[in-house]
């Protein structure tokens, strides 16, 4: 397989490490790096864990690169049997070695079994996803007993340094998590209810920062940034100014209030309730801090008349591909409803559904993605505008989703638009918090001209 020269420097860099951490900016080709990776270590088997939605994506990948290889997508019954005789009866599978087998983060837990396997590579796409040392993927790759281990991220720690320590612990840095956040994160002790509890300080979270990056270096973690290979079309990022409405204003004051959604504005009519046992009428309690954050986010989204308005405007402005990204059912329901107005074609990419038929298709198609379902992994450098209606609070979701157009094959610039309720917790909190985490990230990726 032919690599790009900065994918094949990267593996001769790492050509003795058996444990690497590829750490690599959004549309560097993590795959084929990742893949060549396994392809040269020993191991005849190598268990791959991605997201749901990148199973078909990864197999795809090795059976046009890897003839040689039998792969299985694990989450079918029929392939999970096949991986377990062979790995259980393995003197009489001989041919069909080198075996890879592919399996979701949710559902790796669920096969205990696989904590009985060892000789094999373990690799992990979008390690980020075990940031969460508490999380059951997270205890459960912990005990696993790989021979190999190969990490890909672009967004290892969504600016969080106290959650890369299950990540660290796989690449062979021997720390406890109890010296790794004495020596690299300030914490600092409030009270909650009476009760006694350890934050990161806001205003100085991380100490020994050099030593950080140097000891990760030296445990074979690879940061490498798009600019420092790539010359890429520019992006412009525009913010589209919106005003809160009045029920966002009081909810403010009460949390609480009644919406008539029947007459929100003119995306919705009655027939959207025809047949249904419901009422027009949307309560809102934010009784706690959940609550009242969440009813926040939605009354500055698909409960937002002039936000809507907006995104209608936007799309009807162009007859390019638009990229959309939102949070909420609701939201793709009204977003959906517009561009059926707008007479767009639509593809989707959701918890539900995967479908970019339009977007392959269709130069004048708007694809409607979830943040969960589509925000790391997906190439859809056929477009080069990504509208925002809603911001995630995840900053690796966020930083992923500005890539998925802006990788190598893009020859145009990127324009990103994010439509954004002023004076809202989008613009007070959830924005501002995005940009202190993607700072702390990419100070990461820059290696210290002087290191101790």
């Amino acid at each position: 397989m032919k690599l790009y020269p900065f994918q094949q420097k990267v593996l001769n860099q790492t050509a003795k490490n058996n444990r690497v951490a590829y750490y690599l900016d959004m549309g560097l080709g993590k795959t084929y790096i990742g893949a060549e990776k396994f392809n040269q270590l020993t191991a005849t088997m190598t268990l791959i864990v991605c997201q749901k939605t990148k199973i078909d994506d990864w197999f795809q990948h090795i059976k046009q690169h890897y003839p040689e290889v039998n792969v299985l997508c694990l989450p079918k019954v029929s392939d999970f049997k096949s991986f377990y005789e062979y790995m259980i009866y393995p003197e009489q599978n001989l041919a069909a070695f080198p075996l890879v087998g592919i399996i979701n983060y949710d559902l790796i837990f669920r096969r205990p079994w696989f904590l009985t396997l060892d000789n094999f590579t373990l690799l992990l796409d979008e390690s980020s996803q075990i940031q969460n040392d508490k999380a059951k993927r997270t205890k459960f790759i912990l005990k696993m007993k790989p021979l190999n281990v190969i990490l890909l991220s672009g967004t290892p720690t969504s600016g969080k340094y106290e959650n890369l320590w299950a990540q660290l612990n796989l690449i062979g840095w021997e720390i406890s998590q109890r010296v790794y956040n004495t020596q690299y994160v300030n914490w600092k002790k409030i009270s909650v209810g009476g009760f006694p509890m350890n934050i990161v300080d806001k205003f100085d979270p991380y100490k020994n920062v050099d030593r950080l990056k140097k000891k990760m270096r030296e445990h074979g973690a690879v940061f490498l940034k798009t600019d420092e290979v790539f010359e890429l079309p520019e992006q412009n990022f525009i913010e589209v100014n919106v005003s809160t409405t009045k029920e966002y204003r009081k909810f403010q004051k009460t949390k609480h209030i009644i919406i008539d959604t029947l007459n929100l504005c003119e995306f919705r009519d009655d027939s959207d309730f025809h047949g249904r046992d419901v009422t027009p009428r949307t309560e809102l309690i934010g009784d706690t801090a959940l609550t009242f954050r969440l009813y926040n986010r939605m009354l500055c989204g698909h409960l937002n008349p002039a936000k809507l308005e907006a995104f209608h405007d936007l799309c009807s402005s162009t007859n390019d591909r638009l990229i959309v990204f939102y949070n909420f059912d609701a939201e793709l329901e009204a977003l959906r409803k517009i561009a059926v107005k707008l007479e767009k074609p639509i593809s989707e990419v959701n918890g539900h559904v995967k479908d970019l038929t339009a977007y392959e298709t269709e130069s004048d198609s708007i694809t409607l993605v979830q943040y969960q379902a589509g925000a790391m992994g997906l190439n859809l450098q056929k477009a080069n505008k990504v509208i925002y209606f809603t911001p995630t609070d995840k900053s690796e979701l966020f930083e992923q989703s500005k890539k998925r157009i802006h990788r190598i094959g893009q020859t145009k610039p990127c324009f990103y638009y994010f439509l954004v309720c002023q004076n809202s917790v989008e613009d007070k909190e959830i924005f501002p918090v995005l940009g202190l985490r993607k700072d702390l990230t990419d100070d990461l990726f820059v290696e210290n001209e002087k290191t101790p």
